[in-house]
């Protein structure tokens, strides 16, 4: 049985009244919306009041003033919050005054969503409002909402409690109406980036979500089944492999707004469902990938701010190109003033030793110049910065480099302490992939959970020949929180991963 508070039960009660009364309290008819808030309240003057005669206004109620014969409310829709005056009279022409008297002033609350109709005016104070002549109710809400106590239009007690903001995120964008904002701004950050690709010619795709080998990226997978085919699936925890495929199929630039899932750690940075951009582009190499990464962000930039200067908490990103380039090895030997260049794996361990860096028996040299770059270098690189040219033990699916015998031509973009982009000179020699995929199933061997399976397919793709290729993965999710100034990653999730929850003997 569910257990109700209080307030629930009243908001019940009120419910059957209504309907005692003959009103539907959650009515199918369509209401006509007319105007918006921010419509009305940039719009209306003195001047042109004959455009605001008749409004027909939809909205949550966020409070109401009762001054007797008369009241003032507030309605928030989509765009933002408008006043509303209601006087009784003006509801109610006849003597019945139940409408007013009985349903205004008793049976409504704060949540319930209601449609008016009527004209604006401006109150004595200066306040755009809305002169209501009839109202409707649309739906009734028997949840209460938290309080949240304002002046002069800002939020002194707005409900900041996670475990309440990411578990019931839809009355969190209610009350906290900046939140949706951040929403929106997520939404205006992809469509930037896919007008930009689109603009040079590229093609959007659709790649499986369900694959029979996790490929494309070094990372835990999750494990389903499939009863008609009886065999083991894996959600995708990249979908690289398959773009690739459309590239040796002769398409020339593929990108797709993948969700990826990794059965991996979760904190400020790592949600195990998120969402990654990937494009691949034939005839182009990390060099052009960098040109192009710095172009692309530093549009989505001014897209979102109008300027290429962005506030991330108490720092300013700076996204106007061209950004800074290191390699991997330099950046290492600025941190920690040594040089690993030259170490082979024993010599590696013994660095992370003096370091003070934990490693497993199942680490490679990649995986230990990783956890080195990781640990010691990473949080210094704030501003925009292409780290480059990493050892070829750590890119598996990456061109070793034309120049420099021992690495790959690969770079990740680190912004604010965190990799935001990973691009590469994609691997196209089938005979090279083959042994790189074989050197990642001994490290599997060895207990690396996230070594790469072998995809034989893709092998077989690139025996086909698969031309020169740049490619790159971005994380939407982190540069969405770089970008709209949220700390973590579940700020830029409508429903982020949470434990559940326990109601009344039920897990949900």
């Amino acid at each position: 049985m569910q257990h109700l508070s209080e307030q629930e039960i009243i908001r019940r009660e009120k419910r059957q009244e209504l309907e005692k009364l003959g009103i539907d309290p959650y009515p199918a008819d369509a209401f006509p919306v007319t105007h918006t808030a921010v419509a009305i309240k940039n719009n209306f003057s003195a001047e042109n009041n004959d455009q605001f005669a008749d409004i027909s206004f939809a909205g949550r109620i966020m409070s109401i003033r009762d001054m007797g014969k008369a009241s003032f409310g507030v309605l928030q829709d989509h765009s933002g919050r408008i006043q509303i005056y209601v006087k009784r009279d003006d509801i109610c022409t006849g003597e019945d005054k139940t409408l007013y008297n009985i349903v205004w002033k008793k049976l409504l609350d704060i949540g319930d969503i209601i449609g008016v109709k009527g004209y604006g005016f401006i109150t004595k104070t200066g306040e755009t409002s809305i002169h209501v002549t009839s109202f409707s109710i649309l739906s009734k809400s028997l949840k209460p909402l938290p309080v949240v106590k304002e002046a002069e239009g800002q939020s002194f007690d707005a409900v900041t409690d996670p475990e309440f903001k990411y578990r019931q995120r839809y009355a969190d964008m209610i009350i906290n109406p900046q939140v949706r904002d951040t929403f929106a701004k997520r939404t205006m950050l992809i469509n930037t980036i896919r007008g930009f690709l689109n603009e040079h010619g590229a093609l959007e795709v659709d790649t499986p979500v369900l694959q029979s080998i996790p490929g494309g990226a070094a990372a835990r997978p999750f494990i389903t089944h499939h009863n008609a085919l009886d065999i083991p699936l894996y959600l995708r925890i990249a979908n690289e492999l398959y773009l690739k495929r459309l590239i040796v199929g002769g398409f020339e630039w593929v990108y797709e707004f993948s969700r990826n899932f990794r059965n991996e750690g979760m904190d400020r940075t790592h949600n195990p469902e998120f969402t990654i951009l990937e494009f691949y582009v034939a005839y182009k190499d990390y060099f052009w990938m960098m040109n192009t990464t710095e172009n692309l962000l530093e549009q989505v930039a001014v897209a979102l701010h109008n300027t290429t200067d962005v506030p991330a908490g108490d720092k300013v990103l700076h996204f106007k190109a061209p950004f800074k380039r290191i390699s991997i090895y330099d950046a290492v030997k600025e941190h920690t003033g040594i040089d690993i260049s030259e170490m082979d794996e024993a010599a590696l361990r013994d660095t992370c030793k003096k370091l003070h860096i934990e490693t497993t028996p199942g680490m490679g040299r990649g995986k230990l110049i990783d956890s080195i770059f990781g640990e010691k270098c990473e949080k210094h690189y704030i501003q925009p910065t292409f780290i480059i040219d990493y050892p070829v033990e750590m890119s598996p699916l990456t061109k070793k480099h034309r120049s420099k015998p021992g690495l790959v031509e690969r770079f990740e973009l680190m912004i604010n302490g965190k990799e935001i982009a990973n691009a590469y000179s994609e691997l196209n020699d089938p005979v090279d992939q083959r042994e790189r995929f074989e050197e990642q199933v001994k490290l599997m061997e060895r207990g690396d959970e996230e070594a790469m399976f072998i995809d034989h397919d893709f092998l077989r793709a690139l025996e086909y020949g698969m031309p020169p290729t740049a490619g790159i993965g971005i994380g939407i999710d982190r540069l969405c929180m770089l970008l709209t100034n949220q700390p973590s990653i579940q700020d830029v999730l409508f429903f982020p991963q949470m434990r559940p929850e326990k109601i009344e003997g039920f897990e949900i």
